[in-house]
C-alpha cells in the first residue's frame, strides 16, 4: 500500500486528507515549474508501467542525439538505482529517487532531487516515474508535459483499463514494436484504438529502442514541444509587459 496516497484507499487516506496532500503537492509543482522555467529547461514526466520501456527509450534518445543536445534525468524506483544507473552510462547527468513503499513521485521528491543533479544545463528533464498505470497520473510535479511509454507487449487493452493514465496523457510512444511480429495475437491498430478512445487528443508514436523505429519522430515531438512552450511563454511576457 503506498504510505502517500493510499492508492486511493479511504480507510487509509481519508478524503479531506487527499486533498490536502494534493493541494501541498500543487504548492510544490507551482514552484518546480518556476525552477524550469527559469532555466529554460523541459520537464517531461515520463510514466508507464514497470518494464515497458521507459528507460530503454532514453537511452536511445541519448544514442540518436549522441551528445548534441544536453539531457538529463530523476528516475523514481521503488528501490535500487539500476535504472538512473544505466542512464548515466547512456551518457545521460542522472539521480534515483528511491521511494520505499510509494506508488509514484510527488513534487517535494523531485524538488529535493533538484538539489543533487546538475539540470540547469539540460534542455530536456526526464522524470521517469515509478512503474505503475494509476498513481503517477495523479501527481503534478511541475512538468511541461506527460509522456507515457506502452509496450505492446502489455496488450491492447490498458487504455480501457487504465484510462486516467492516458487522459492525461499528451504523448504515448508505443514501445518495442519490433516485438510485434512475435506477437500473433496483438494488433497496433487495436491499441491506437483503444488510445483514441482515452486520450483528448490522441497522439501516438511507434518505437523500438532496438531498431530505432520511431525515435526521430520522437525527438521531432520533443523540439516542437519545446517551441511550443517557448512561443506561449514569450507571448505572456508580452502581455505582461504591455
Amino acid at each position: 500500500m503506498c504510505e502517500t496516497c493510499g492508492c486511493g484507499d479511504p480507510d487509509v487516506v481519508p478524503v479531506e486528507v487527499r486533498e490536502s496532500l494534493l493541494a501541498g503537492n500543487d504548492r510544490t509543482a507551482d514552484h518546480n515549474r518556476q525552477h524550469f522555467a527559469a532555466q529554460g529547461v523541459m520537464a517531461i514526466n515520463l510514466m508507464g508501467s514497470p518494464g515497458s520501456g521507459k528507460t530503454a527509450l532514453l537511452e536511445a534518445t541519448a544514442a540518436r542525439l549522441d551528445g548534441r543536445q544536453r539531457l538529463a534525468a530523476l528516475s523514481g524506483d521503488l528501490a535500487t538505482d539500476r535504472d538512473a544507473a544505466r542512464l548515466a552510462r547512456a551518457g545521460i547527468p542522472s539521480l534515483s529517487i528511491t521511494t520505499g513503499s510509494a506508488c509514484h513521485l510527488d513534487a517535494r521528491l523531485v524538488h529535493e532531487a533538484l538539489h543533487e543533479l546538475p539540470w540547469q544545463e539540460a534542455r530536456w528533464l526526464f522524470i521517469e516515474n515509478v512503474g505503475n498505470l494509476v498513481c503517477p497520473a495523479i501527481y503534478d510535479l511541475g512538468q511541461e508535459a506527460n509522456v507515457v511509454a506502452l509496450s505492446v507487449t502489455e496488450g491492447e487493452d490498458k487504455p480501457l483499463k487504465y484510462p486516467v493514465m492516458f487522459h492525461k496523457a499528451d504523448l504515448v510512444v508505443l514501445t518495442k514494436v519490433d516485438l510485434l511480429p512475435h506477437l500473433p495475437g496483438v494488433e497496433i491498430e487495436v491499441i491506437e484504438d483503444a488510445l483514441a478512445r482515452t486520450m483528448p487528443e490522441p497522439r501516438v508514436i511507434r518505437a523500438s529502442a532496438v531498431t530505432g523505429e520511431g525515435i526521430d519522430e520522437w525527438l521531432r515531438w520533443l523540439e516542437g514541444r519545446q517551441a511550443d512552450s517557448t512561443a506561449v511563454a514569450a507571448s505572456g511576457e508580452v502581455v505582461a509587459g504591455g
